[in-house]
Order: C-alpha cells, then sequence, then structure tokens
C-alpha cells in the first residue's frame, strides 16, 4: 500500500487566530490536515498534513496564496529567523522507499510557486543537498535580496526580486525529522546560545542537530530550539539529557521541553525504552505499530 506524502510547512505568524484558521482552512480544503502548533514568541505555525501527490500540492498552493495575502513581512517581529510569510514547506516521504516521488512534487511545487503565485523560491534539502533553510535566512530578506543583487546566489524558480510583503519561499523534499524544544528557567539567553553550540551538529554536537538560542518574551525564558534530522543517530532523550547536564553547570534548571508538530513513532518508542530500561527496545516492540505493518 502506498503511503501518502507529508508536509509540514512554516508560515510565519503565530498570534492572529483569524489568519492562522485561514492558512488551515486553505490546507484542508484539498488534503488532511493533523496539527497545527502556533507560537506567540516564534511568531511561526507549523502545519503538519499528508495527502496524495497532486492534491497536496494543490493543499500547499493554495496555503502559500493565503499567506501571501494575509502577512506582511514589512510589520513582522518574532524571535525565529525567516525570509517568507510562506517560509519554509518541506515535503517528506513517510517511507524511504518514496524519496524520489517526494523530489518530484517539491520541484512540481517550487515552479506552480514560481509561475502561478510569482513567488521567488529557493530549493534545499534533498532538492539542494548542500543548502539548508538557515542558508537562505541568515540576515533576514534584506540580506537575502542583498545577495541576490550581488549575484551569490538566484531563486531555483520564480522572479529574481523577493516579494514586497511576502519574501520568498524554501521548498525541498527531505527526511522526517523532529522540531524539538527544551525551555530553561533563565531569561539569560547567552545560556541558551551555549548549550545550543554544544549540541547542534556543525560545532561537534549530536550528528543531525540544528539547534539555536532563543530568548521568548512572552514566556519570559530562554529556550535551545532544535530540528533533530535523525532521531537514530541522535535520540531525543540524549539530547534532553546533555542539555540538562549542560544548563546544569551554568546554574540554570530545565523547565520543560515542547514538541513542534509530530513526530516519528520510532523516536518515541526509543526514549521510552531507554528510559524503562529495557533492553534491545525498538518500535517493533510497540503492539499499534506491528498492527499498522500488517495493515490491521
Amino acid at each position: 500500500m502506498e503511503l501518502p506524502l507529508e508536509s509540514v510547512p512554516n508560515f510565519s505568524e503565530g498570534r492572529d487566530a483569524g489568519t492562522i484558521e485561514a492558512l488551515r482552512s486553505a490546507l484542508a480544503a484539498r488534503a488532511d490536515v493533523f496539527d497545527v502548533h502556533s507560537d506567540p514568541d516564534h511568531n511561526r505555525s507549523v502545519f503538519t498534513l499528508v495527502g496524495d501527490d497532486p492534491l497536496l500540492v494543490d493543499a500547499l498552493l493554495a496555503g502559500i496564496a493565503c499567506a501571501r495575502e494575509r502577512i506582511d513581512l514589512r510589520n513582522h517581529e518574532g524571535a525565529h529567523p525567516r525570509i517568507g510569510a510562506a517560509d519554509v514547506v518541506p515535503i517528506v516521504a513517510l517511507d524511504p522507499e518514496d524519496r524520489e516521488r517526494a523530489q518530484d512534487c517539491a520541484l512540481r511545487l517550487a515552479d506552480r510557486i514560481g509561475t502561478e503565485l510569482g513567488l521567488p523560491v529557493f530549493l534545499y534539502g534533498d532538492s539542494a543537498p548542500d543548502r539548508s533553510p538557515a542558508f537562505y535566512r541568515r540576515g533576514g530578506p534584506a540580506e537575502l535580496q542583498r545577495r541576490i543583487d550581488s549575484g551569490e546566489i538566484r531563486p531555483d524558480y520564480g522572479p529574481g526580486q523577493l516579494d514586497e510583503r511576502a519574501g520568498g519561499v524554501i521548498v525541498g523534499a527531505r527526511r522526517p525529522l523532529i522540531a524539538f524544544n527544551v525551555n530553561l528557567a533563565t531569561d539569560d539567553v547567552e545560556v541558551a546560545r551555549t548549550i545550543a553550540a554544544v549540541v547542534r551538529e556543525k560545532s561537534g554536537g549530536f550528528p543531525g542537530v540544528r539547534a539555536l538560542g532563543l530568548f521568548l518574551p512572552r514566556a519570559g525564558h530562554a529556550q535551545v530550539s532544535m530540528n533533530v534530522e535523525d532521531y537514530e543517530a541522535a535520540a531525543l532523550h540524549e539530547i534532553v539529557l546533555r542539555v540538562g547536564d549542560e544548563a546544569h553547570l551554568r546554574g540554570v534548571e530545565v523547565a520543560g521541553a515542547e514538541l513542534v508538530g509530530l513526530m516519528p513513532a520510532g523516536a518515541a518508542a526509543a526514549a521510552a525504552g531507554a528510559m524503562l530500561r529495557i533492553e534491545g527496545f525498538n518500535a517493533s516492540h510497540v503492539l499499534e505499530l506491528r498492527l499498522l505493518e500488517r495493515g490491521l
């Protein structure tokens, strides 16, 4: 049985309930929306949806069109870096054998965004293996436009000028990842930034982990915000323990953790097995997952 493809579009709005609902409605008219995670400090909403390839592209195009109409980056402020109203739109193969399907879907979406919506599109992930969202986001929209004007980079689809209101869109196929935040019981953002540097892969930390240290003014605390790109190489419980140890060294406690969107069952099973100290425990020991494998 062929699985649907997943998408986890990130929109630059986490405060206006009317806009968040409009985005959800646009996406849900053509695909199944499983989760909506909105954060006012990040000023960002992350939607999780699945659908067959053509309908998923239609749904995402409708959502991006809604974002272009309702979100004005000129008036936007939030803790999370961004370059677009529809900032990043990944296409995810739930079955590793469908990675080529996901790549084809991402390119079809990118082409339609550029052609039908007139927004510049930048590829990442499996669609551009040497580039990540952070490659485009550094310095924000103004810096990205300067880099375009200088010839350093150019959009893969669409016009060469960022939209004044909506910016651009980062699109690509990627494997499933876990967006995961650890909140610290301090308002010292430098502590969060130091810990983020310790755990991120780029600084010699966990493989496949990207991390930022942020201050959330509405919540009143600092946060280590992470994308875990390979939960088998970097288990969530090990990351949390390391963050906790690093925080403790600096006289700070962990206030809690936050899952953004959904996560693979295998990651939850691995964490449960480790915490329960069950030797050799993995997703194959979870009854419901075994039933799903058999189509029951």
